[in-house]
C-alpha cells in the first residue's frame, strides 16, 4: 500500500476523509523543507505519513472543542494535521523557533488552513489560557506536558497527551486509550478539567 493510501485509510478511519488531499500535500511540503532545516529524522514520505498517521489518533478524543492549542508545534505534528481534520476548531500553534514557525506559516498558507494561528514564542499560560482543548507531541515529558496543559484549556476542556512506551500514572480523571501505531503500542491520555 502506498503512503497515500495509508494516509487516506487513516483519515477515513478517524471520519476525516475530506482532509486526506491536504495531508498528502501536507507530507510532500514537509519532505521538501525537511531536506533544507531539518525539521525531522524522518526523510522519506512513508516516515513522515507515519507521524501523520499517529496524529490522526488524536482525532477521536478532541471531543465539541471550538479552541484549541498546540504547544511545541514543530513540524506540524499534530498541529497541521488536527487541523486540516477539523476546520471548525480555531487552532493556535505555539512554538519557538523561527525557522519551524516559518515552515508551519507556508503550511497553514499552502493548506488554506484559515483556522490556524502560528506564533513564534514559548507557551505563557498567562496569554494562553481558557483554550477548549490542548495538545503537544513529543515536546514535553506526558507528566510535565499534561500539568501545563491543564494550565491552558478551561473548565470543562481536555489535555490530550501521546504516550510511548513508558506508561505514567494517570490521575483520577484521566483516561488511557490505546492504540497501534505500526508494530509499536501507544495510549492517547485525556486529562478532563475540572
Amino acid at each position: 500500500m502506498s503512503w497515500r493510501d495509508v494516509l487516506a485509510r487513516a483519515a477515513a478511519g478517524v471520519g476525516a476523509t475530506a482532509a486526506a488531499p491536504a495531508l498528502v500535500q501536507f507530507v510532500e511540503l514537509f519532505e521538501r523543507w525537511n531536506q533544507r532545516i531539518n525539521l525531522s529524522a524522518a526523510r522519506s514520505h512513508d516516515d513522515i505519513a507515519q507521524h501523520v498517521v499517529d496524529s490522526l489518533a488524536l482525532v477521536p478524543h478532541m471531543g465539541e472543542a471550538a479552541s484549541a492549542i498546540d504547544v511545541g508545534s514543530g513540524g506540524g505534528f499534530p498541529l497541521i494535521v488536527l487541523g486540516a481534520c477539523r476546520p471548525a476548531v480555531a487552532w493556535r500553534g505555539v512554538e519557538p523557533i523561527h525557522k519551524k514557525t516559518a515552515f508551519l506559516s507556508t503550511a497553514v498558507r499552502e493548506l488554506r488552513l484559515s483556522n490556524v494561528e502560528i506564533v513564534t514564542r514559548r507557551v505563557d499560560p498567562e496569554i494562553d489560557h481558557g483554550f477548549d482543548l490542548a495538545t503537544s507531541r513529543a515536546t514535553f515529558a506526558l507528566d510535565e506536558w499534561l500539568a501545563l496543559g491543564q494550565q491552558l484549556v478551561r473548565p470543562g476542556g481536555r489535555v490530550l497527551g501521546m504516550e510511548a512506551r513508558e506508561q505514567v500514572e494517570l490521575g483520577s480523571s484521566d483516561e488511557r486509550h490505546p492504540y497501534a501505531a505500526g508494530d509499536r503500542q501507544r495510549a492517547i491520555i485525556v486529562r478532563r478539567v475540572a
